[in-house]
């Protein structure tokens, strides 16, 4: 039996198809990963005090539900993300939109989670689509979900 160790969490950037993949192996149960994901729980994880840091969560995870995070920045500023569940099968799989405040275009992206039972954990691959010609935007995202899914792995407790 092979233990997961210091797996860090890997994405890249497809500009010219306004995509990302990103992927990490987390030691926890997909029923855990996806409760991380999908509540306040989220809330416990998502951020650091050298980034920025949500501070709330509220979602009605159902097809066709909404969801929202808050937070604040590091400098002090207020943001907030936002969208609708398009697929919620857990502990398999989440798909939602996404639209933050700060992108002054309005640009609505989609989310596609997948939580993969593996040996001692989950394998979770997130594919973020629907940058268009945002070549920056999808640049800057890949970088991001390396943060995000490496501060979920540390609240299982994993040195990723």
């Amino acid at each position: 039996m092979t233990a997961i160790r210091n797996r860090s969490a890997r994405a890249v950037a497809d500009v010219t198809r306004g995509m990302l993949l990103a992927t990490i192996d987390i030691q926890a149960t997909p029923e855990r990963v996806f409760r991380a994901v999908t509540s306040e729980e989220l809330t416990r994880w998502w951020g650091s005090e050298d980034t920025y840091r949500t501070t709330k969560w509220t979602g009605d995870l159902r097809v066709g539900g909404a969801w929202r995070t808050e937070g604040v920045s590091r400098d002090g500023k207020p943001f907030a993300v936002e969208g609708e569940f398009l697929v919620v099968d857990p502990p398999h799989q989440l798909v939602q939109t996404w639209r933050y405040d700060w992108d002054p275009s309005g640009t609505v992206t989609t989310i596609t989670w997948r939580f993969e039972a593996i040996e001692d954990g989950t394998r979770i691959t997130v594919r973020h689509e629907g940058f268009g010609e945002a070549h920056a935007a999808c640049e800057s995202h890949a970088e991001g979900w390396e943060r995000v899914l490496a501060w979920l792995s540390a609240n299982f407790g994993a040195a990723s």
